[in-house]
């Protein structure tokens, strides 16, 4: 449902609310809040509330430090695990400059607006999300661990996949919320397990996205457990990616045409920094995620799957992972078809045997490769704001030279990844 302001005070007034989270992602895609009583949220929505951005690195060191929250009412969601006494709910927030301009790294609003450039074309699109993600053990003074929560492997059941009850959890709290997953399952690494979601408009998959990384870790926690995004947490095992399902409708009939799929491939490269945003990320290329810019029907190693079924075609991107920006990750693909459209670029054949993917362009091999890439793209600049686009990829660039100076890029994925992604 879509409150409204008034229906959102209303809301708070009769539903015993007493804690309001004011949620926003920085580019980098980590969300933060500020939690504001029920007699703040009138003033929140009239002149916003205001935080200090210069404490954030991925706020951009942006000049004018004092940025501020906009609610948008209909992102409204109760919080099932908070108490049902004092209720806590959670508003997606829109981030804007004390003169009252959008915030240049904002996210949410970038993908709005490549929500209405498709509309001014007469599309509509539909984000799905394949999701994996690992669950750990817990010390006994209740820190993670690297120690898998079972040994199960791809679709086991139980007493091998111990899984089952803490996926089970997180899919009713989703619904709780009013998102709704598909189906979950025991992926193939031991403790992995994945997540389909429904299909959604871009903005609003987004939103949900950011809010099933959130649940996930709350449900893993409230069993004993620790829940980890990264693309690859154990050296030899399975690594966890976030395929993305993309639709396209036009007048009710399916709109995505080869030229668009080509757009998709001709940025890959080029965008990939801003998919696969980490040093980890690139230890997952070469270890079941495609790494060749290739589309094929049926190949499983290609990085875009096309899907014919009697509801149109569905285009299934294999590489991004779950420590990307969804706002950006979505706004730089749906460009990037959107180009191909425009430029009416033509579709190379399918790679459906492994020595055609086998001659296919790359995908960059490195962090450090794949920020110079997007550093270098006329594309993306038509895209995300130069600053933005600046800031990110010289953030990469020191990342990935502080993991080559570490003592081991293990140690180093440890320490600046392990507990946050």
């Amino acid at each position: 449902m879509d409150y409204t302001q008034s229906e959102v005070l209303q809301f708070v007034s009769e539903n015993d609310v007493k804690f309001i989270r004011l949620a926003f992602c920085d580019i980098f895609g980590n969300m933060k809040n500020i939690s504001i009583m029920p007699g703040e949220l009138s003033r929140a929505f009239r002149t916003g509330i205001s935080f200090d951005a210069s404490r954030l690195l991925g706020m951009m060191d942006f000049t004018d430090t004092d940025l501020s929250l906009f609610p948008d009412p209909a992102t409204l969601k109760v919080l099932p695990w908070r108490p049902s006494h004092g209720r806590v709910v959670r508003l997606f927030c829109d981030i804007r400059c004390s003169d009252g301009t959008p915030f240049l790294g904002d996210g949410r609003n970038l993908l709005r607006q490549t929500e209405q450039k498709l509309k001014k074309k007469g599309l509509t699109a539909q984000i799905g999300t394949e999701c994996e993600f690992y669950l750990f053990e817990r010390d006994d003074a209740g820190r993670p661990t690297s120690i898998p929560f079972d040994h199960a492997g791809y679709l086991d059941v139980a007493p091998l996949d111990k899984g089952e009850n803490v996926r089970r959890d997180i899919c009713l709290t989703l619904e709780k919320m009013g998102i709704s997953p598909s189906a979950s399952h025991h992926e193939k690494g031991p403790g992995q397990n994945e997540i389909h979601f429904n299909s959604a408009p871009p903005l609003l998959a987004a939103d949900n996205f950011i809010t099933f990384k959130s649940v996930v870790k709350t449900m893993a926690a409230s069993n004993g457990l620790f829940a980890s995004f990264l693309p690859l947490p154990l050296e030899n095992e399975a690594a966890s990616g976030l395929h993305v399902n993309i639709s396209l409708e036009k007048g009710g009939a399916n709109a995505v045409s080869e030229s668009f799929i080509a757009g998709v491939l001709n940025h890959a490269a080029e965008i990939t920094v801003f998919l696969n945003p980490l040093t980890n990320s690139y230890e997952r290329f070469g270890t079941g995620a495609p790494n060749d810019v290739s589309w094929s029907y049926k190949n499983l190693t290609s990085l875009l799957r096309v899907k014919e079924t009697p509801g149109g075609t569905t285009v299934n991107l294999r590489s991004p992972d779950a420590a990307s920006n969804p706002y950006l990750a979505l706004c730089l693909i749906l460009n990037a078809g959107l180009d191909g459209i425009a430029r009416g670029l033509p579709l190379c054949p399918p790679a459906e045997t492994q020595e055609a993917i086998g001659n296919s362009e790359r995908l960059p091999l490195s962090l450090k490769d794949a920020a110079q890439a997007a550093a270098d793209s006329p594309f993306i600049s038509t895209v995300l704001p130069r600053q933005l686009v600046d800031f990110y990829t010289a953030c990469k660039i020191k990342e990935f030279e502080t993991m080559q100076a570490a003592e081991s890029a293990e140690a180093f994925c440890q320490n600046a990844y392990f507990l946050t992604v």
